[in-house]
């Protein structure tokens, strides 16, 4: 197993700055997901990483051996830098038999004609395809084409395994089949992986930890719950699900504490130090995170639902409260009807609060 470690990547395309300073480190045996929209950078670090791409500037180590380094000009080829990698095409030589697309980079490196089958036949058993060992590869489906690509990039026991949205030409349901096929495949073999990809779903289910990135930059790293719950800036609460948007204004509650009061509705949240009073702020809390109960009696966050959905065991609702809708979530068992009285029973702790006009990529205080 080996770690990866990057530091002050930077890459440019003419005058577009894909990479820009960034930093990062996959530990030793860790499934690090590098996520973000469309252009973030995310594809092109793998590929610096993979050696596919130099860097500008910035080094790359693979355990204690540097692998790039621009100031010394020291670039280890693709070839020789132990690391297995997934495309998003896949790229199966149509050509070949499964085993033989299994076996070519073993082939390339001159592996004794026994170890070879040996070898392949092992990891083909590892993938599930052992009994399809001598299918013609454009006879395979999506999945077990994706299966081929995974037993050989890693038949030749690299440190690091690349995965470039590898799942993204599946169907839903063999996407998500998938999903957890590969985690469990890649911690039973103790291999660090570095994927990418833009979809949401996949960095929860997969990821140790997850580095969200945004215009060749990182705007924040952590475990899955912690980026999920706990997004440091604007972007990474927009771009990890849904969430409320609220303007409010700090000012002081019946108690002397501070609150954030929203904007003509009457409702309000204590908030931490760090705030001053009569400073413009903007509330943003997830749906799941605001259980809507029928009203009982007048109050703060009390409105008038406008519409309601039933997903997946419970509903999720659109309340009205003064010139703004919230979004909230209720249980399947007690649905409120159109024009109903709620009350949203919003928690403090999942409440995020961005100072008003501090851009899309402003943090918390």
């Amino acid at each position: 197993m080996g770690t990866v470690r990057a530091t002050g990547l930077v890459k440019t395309f003419g005058t577009v700055v894909a990479v820009n300073d960034l930093s990062f480190e996959a530990r030793a045996g860790e499934f690090l997901t590098l996520l973000g929209p469309s252009g973030c950078g995310k594809t092109t670090t793998l590929r610096l990483v993979a050696g596919l791409e130099r860097p500008d500037r910035g080094e790359i180590l693979v355990g204690d051996r540097p692998v790039s380094s621009a100031a010394s000009g020291l670039f280890v080829p693709p070839e020789r830098r132990g690391m297995g990698m997934v495309f998003q095409s896949y790229a199966i030589w149509p050509h070949m038999t499964v085993f033989e697309n299994v076996a070519f980079p073993l082939r390339e490196l001159r592996v004794a004609r026994a170890e070879i089958r040996e070898r392949v036949m092992a990891m083909l058993a590892t993938v599930g395809l052992g009994d399809l060992h001598a299918r013609p590869a454009p006879m395979l489906s999506g999945g077990q084409q994706q299966r081929v690509a995974l037993a050989r990039a890693l038949v030749s026991n690299p440190q690091v395994l690349l995965l470039d949205e590898p799942l993204s030409n599946l169907d839903a349901r063999l996407r998500e089949e998938m999903r957890f096929e590969l985690r469990e495949m890649q911690a039973r073999l103790g291999i660090t992986s570095i994927f990418v990809t833009h979809d949401q779903a996949e960095a929860m289910t997969l990821s140790d930890r997850i580095v969200v990135m945004n215009a060749g930059r990182i705007e924040q790293e952590g475990s899955p719950e912690d980026v999920y719950q706990r997004p440091t800036t604007r972007f990474v609460m927009d771009f990890l699900g849904r969430a409320n948007h609220l303007p409010a204004r700090i000012g002081k509650g019946a108690d002397g504490s501070l609150v954030a009061e929203v904007e003509e509705s009457g409702c309000s949240v204590p908030v931490g130090g760090g705030w001053n009073v009569g400073e413009d702020v903007l509330l943003a809390f997830r749906p799941e995170a605001v259980e809507a109960r029928a009203a009982q009696r007048d109050g703060a966050w009390v409105g008038l639902v406008r519409s309601s959905v039933y997903v997946s065991g419970h509903v999720e609702y659109v309340v009205e409260i003064g010139k703004f809708t919230v979004r909230a979530t209720g249980p399947e068992d007690a649905r409120l009807p159109h024009d109903a009285r709620a009350q949203l029973c919003v928690s403090p702790r999942a409440v995020r609060i961005w100072p008003r006009g501090g851009g899309p990529n402003g943090g918390t205080r």
